[in-house]
């Protein structure tokens, strides 16, 4: 790969780093501030707000960790976080699950504003970890086949 290539190759990566970490911070936002309200369900137990919290705790992370290392792991754990939001959002909009153990049912079956921006956000996010990771893993797969290539004839 060429100079001016690898510096186009960078930059995207640097673009899809900072979409993920957007999109991951929109939604934990999100779920921070709805948190309290949904809370009220089980003030002093494992309620919604409570999973809201914990998943806008994982979201920060997933972000911090995309943005400071870039690497594969970072990019699949964004990928986890926001699409496993996603699919939770979409799954209690539409099925009503019921009371499983300590997790509470959490069947909404509407879409408001912050839950449409909290979901756009979460797609996003994922679509864009998955082709971080994607990207990644095919640079990485064809430049350890150069290396290992190199390494062998260096050796002979």
């Amino acid at each position: 790969m060429s100079r001016p290539e690898l510096e186009s190759h960078l930059r995207f990566l640097w673009v899809l780093r900072v979409g993920v970490a957007a999109g991951l911070v929109v939604s934990a936002v999100i779920h921070v501030q709805l948190a309290p309200g949904y809370q009220q369900g089980a003030p002093g137990g494992l309620g919604q707000g409570t999973l809201f919290l914990i998943q806008a705790g994982a979201a920060v992370l997933a972000s911090v960790f995309v943005l400071v290392t870039g690497s594969r792991t970072a990019f699949a754990a964004a990928a986890v976080v926001a699409l496993s939001s996603l699919v939770a959002v979409i799954l209690y909009r539409y099925v009503q699950v019921p009371a499983i153990g300590p997790l509470p049912s959490m069947y909404e079956p509407v879409w408001y504003a912050a839950k449409v921006i909290s979901a756009v956000a979460e797609a996003v996010a994922g679509a864009l970890a998955v082709a971080g990771y994607a990207l990644l893993r095919k640079n990485q797969s064809g430049s350890g086949t150069a290396t290992r290539g190199r390494r062998g004839a260096s050796t002979n």
